[in-house]
């Protein structure tokens, strides 16, 4: 019987990760990308959506600039680019390297920024 109700339960709930990074929505207009929710994401992951938006412009070599609630990059730029910089933000400074989870803060320290997590206590600086 348990193998029969484990067979109907949807995927989204035998997953073991507790939170997936939200994708990106945008669309191009003219010769620039103009992304929608850039700034529910950065609140969503617990951080500055200044320092978010500089990883992700710096990593795409891209010129933008942030007006809320739109983020505009100065170039076509493909969703599946940013949503990879994104991840990749994620996994480097969101995600603690001990537990996994996404309880984490950025605190700086000095000249130095530290990752601290909530969860389980770490704490390593950022590299």
């Amino acid at each position: 019987m348990l193998k029969k109700g484990r067979e109907k339960l949807p995927e989204s709930v035998l997953r073991k990760e507790r939170f997936e990074v939200p994708k990106i929505r945008g669309h191009i207009q003219g010769n620039k990308t103009v992304l929608s929710n850039f700034y529910q994401i950065a609140d969503m992951l617990a951080r500055d959506p200044e320092h978010m938006l500089k990883y992700v412009l710096k990593e795409l070599a891209t010129p933008g600039e942030g007006k809320k609630p739109l983020v505009l990059l100065g170039r076509k730029v493909s969703a599946t680019a940013i949503n990879e910089k994104v991840e990749n933000y994620f996994k480097r400074y969101v995600n603690c390297k001990e537990c996994n989870r996404p309880d984490t803060k950025l605190v700086k320290q000095d000249r130095q920024s530290f990752i601290t997590c909530n969860a389980c206590g770490a704490r390593y600086p950022v590299v």
